[in-house]
Formats: structure tokens, C-alpha cells, sequence
């Protein structure tokens, strides 16, 4: 194992980074956690079992999108070699524990969250979370229960996120009742923001094309390229639950999703689940959008609500289409009032659109 400093500065010498004192300025902490987590257990004795060295704090990063929280956590992650160590969204995350708890209900455990937390502790030392958030009640009222689970079973625990703690689930339904977790944050991780003017998303997107047509192996190779610099490594599927059902993105990393225009207009979705989408992604790249008409009017009528739900969230959206988006749509019930979503694909194609 490495210290990150040592590798954070071969990077800068290798030239895949440039020196920022906001990154700079937090290395130490990520290296004491990785001393601690390498300590040797400690002796207790002749006779005696020795024993894991005290699990240390825990880092809470947050700040500004874009400034390289997550490519921080994600370098911390990779540099730990052998220890057990777990690097997920958290919103991806909070997903399996719900599944788990619904398999432990069918199976007539009373604590159905108990034996899911059990589990979690056992299986890894470290758990990183990339952007923390929460915004739904069901993960309100059991995330406080969970993490004093783990952190009691000696669980460290990296988040990054966009918010401070206290703005967690802020103006939430029965937020009281969420408040001790928010104490429990500060009491087990180190809070640390990170204050930098650069927003290295933003700025390779800088000069960027974020709208290429028509669809060929050329404009496919470019999304992808877009897709690798963005996303900054191997991705998960994000799967949204949205009153019982279930949205799938194929792919996502650091808040950048990747789907085809089949994966979230071809199937029967609406504006719930477009919200959801909305709210869970802050760039998403959208593949291969067909020609529109008659022919395909109900795919045609998704992509205008996905548009405006995108729009309305200052989501980024980077996407290969058959046409221009004026000539998207040019025939069939419905043209007419496509011309509003085709203004309003191309005001998002503008440098500064967005909340990347």
C-alpha cells in the first residue's frame, strides 16, 4: 500500500494531474485513515486472540461539483491493496439495503435491518460512498440505525458529497427524526470541505461538442470518449425505484449516467420516472436518438417529457441524434410543439448550461 500523497504527486509528475491546493490540502487525511486501517492488530496477550486496531474516523468530503472528490476517494480506494474495502454510489448502495431488508421480511425476521448490517460489517473495512444525498424518506428513517451498526462493528466509512451535513435532507418529511444521524456524522467522520475555483468537469467539457450528428461509428467513438474522461472509470448499472417500479441507467459513475434513447423512451416510463432521473444525474448521455414521426409518436411524446425534466434540473446533457434538433421532428401529430423542446436542445447545448 501507498500513501496517497506519494501517489497523488506521481500523477502530477506523470502530467494525468495538475497541482490543486484544495486536493492538496485533504491528502493527509486519506493517509491517516490508510495508516490506520494497515496498523497490525493489537496483541492482547499470551492466551489472549489479538484483535483489529481501532477502526479510525471516518472523512465526510464535501464541496463544489467537479473540484475531484470522488477521483480522490477512488485513488484512496485503488491504493489500499489487500484490505476489504467497498467504493459505491451511495444512492446505488441504499437500493441493496432495501432489497436485502425485503428479502429478510420474506424470510420473517422481525429486525429486518439487523442481519443486512450484519452482513455489510463483515464483508469489508472501509466503505466509500460517492455522493451522499438523501432525499427519500425510506432512507431517512433507517440510514441513522445502519451506520451506527457499522460503525460500532469498526467500519470506516469515506463519503464525498455536494452538501454540508446539516443541509442533509433538508426540509424533508419528519426530518427530526433524521437529525441524531447528522450528529452521528460528525461525531465518527472528520468534515472537510473542499474549496477550490476549478471545476474540472466543466472544463473538459470546455470547447466540447455535446450534441453530435447524424449517428455513425464516428459520433459513437466521440460519446464514448466523453463517456471514459467523465465517468473516470468502470461503472455500475443505477437503478431507481419509483413507486414500486424500476428505472435502470445501464451505466454510472460520478454522478455521469450513460443510456441509449430505447433504455428511457422505448419503454413505458413518465414523468415520475423522468424526475427521478433528473434528480439522480448530474450529466447524462443519451444515445442514439431516432428520427421522430408518427411512427414513433408515444417514444416521440417520452423524449419531450425527458427533455423537460432534464431542463428543469440543469442536468447536462451530452447526446448522437439522427438530425439537427429542429429536423428531429418535422412531420406528425405532435411537431408543432416539438419546436419548444428543440430550443430548448439547443440552449442546453450552450458551454455554460448545467450544474455539472
Amino acid at each position: 500500500m501507498t500513501d496517497l500523497q506519494t501517489l497523488y504527486k506521481a500523477k502530477i509528475d506523470a502530467n494525468t494531474l495538475r497541482t490543486d491546493p484544495a486536493q492538496e490540502a485533504v491528502l493527509p487525511e486519506f493517509d491517516r485513515i490508510g495508516t490506520a486501517l494497515k496498523a497490525p492488530p493489537v496483541k492482547r496477550g499470551l492466551f489472549r486472540r489479538n484483535t483489529p486496531s481501532p477502526a479510525p474516523k471516518g472523512l465526510y468530503l464535501w464541496g463544489g461539483v467537479g473540484r475531484g472528490k470522488s477521483m480522490l476517494m477512488d485513488l484512496f480506494v485503488d491504493s489500499l491493496g489487500g484490505i476489504p474495502a467497498r467504493r459505491v454510489h451511495f444512492h446505488a448502495f441504499m437500493q441493496e439495503i432495501h432489497a436485502k431488508m425485503h428479502e429478510a421480511r420474506q424470510n420473517n425476521i422481525e429486525d429486518a435491518l439487523a442481519p443486512v448490517a450484519k452482513e455489510v460489517a463483515q464483508s469489508v473495512r472501509l466503505l466509500a460512498f460517492d455522493e451522499m444525498q438523501i432525499t427519500d424518506i425510506t432512507d431517512a428513517m433507517i440510514v441513522g440505525r445502519l451506520f451506527e451498526a457499522l460503525f460500532a462493528a469498526g467500519v470506516t466509512v469515506i463519503t464525498t458529497s455536494n452538501r454540508v451535513p446539516d443541509d442533509l435532507y433538508k426540509d424533508g418529511l419528519n426530518r427530526q427524526l433524521f437529525l441524531p444521524f447528522i450528529d452521528l456524522i460528525k461525531d465518527k467522520m472528520e468534515v472537510w470541505e473542499m474549496i477550490s475555483p476549478t471545476d474540472y468537469r466543466q472544463d473538459r467539457l470546455t470547447g466540447s461538442d455535446v450534441y453530435f450528428t447524424p449517428i455513425n461509428a464516428t459520433t459513437r467513438q466521440q460519446l464514448s470518449d466523453i463517456w471514459s474522461d467523465l465517468s473516470g472509470g468502470p461503472a455500475e448499472p443505477l437503478i431507481l425505484e419509483v413507486k414500486g417500479r424500476e428505472v435502470t441507467l445501464p451505466a454510472f459513475r460520478n454522478g455521469v449516467a450513460r443510456a441509449s434513447f430505447f433504455d428511457l423512451c422505448g419503454k413505458m416510463l413518465g414523468p415520475g420516472d423522468y424526475l427521478a432521473v433528473a434528480d439522480a444525474v448530474k450529466v447524462l448521455i443519451l444515445e442514439d436518438i431516432p428520427q421522430l414521426s408518427r411512427s414513433n409518436f408515444n417514444e416521440a411524446k417520452r423524449f419531450v417529457t425527458l427533455i423537460d425534466a432534464l431542463y428543469e434540473a440543469k442536468v447536462r446533457l451530452i447526446c448522437s441524434a439522427a438530425a439537427a434538433p429542429e429536423f428531429l421532428y418535422v412531420e406528425g401529430d405532435g411537431a408543432f410543439e416539438f419546436e419548444r423542446t428543440a430550443s430548448r436542445l439547443r440552449e442546453m447545448q450552450d458551454r455554460d448550461w448545467g450544474r455539472l
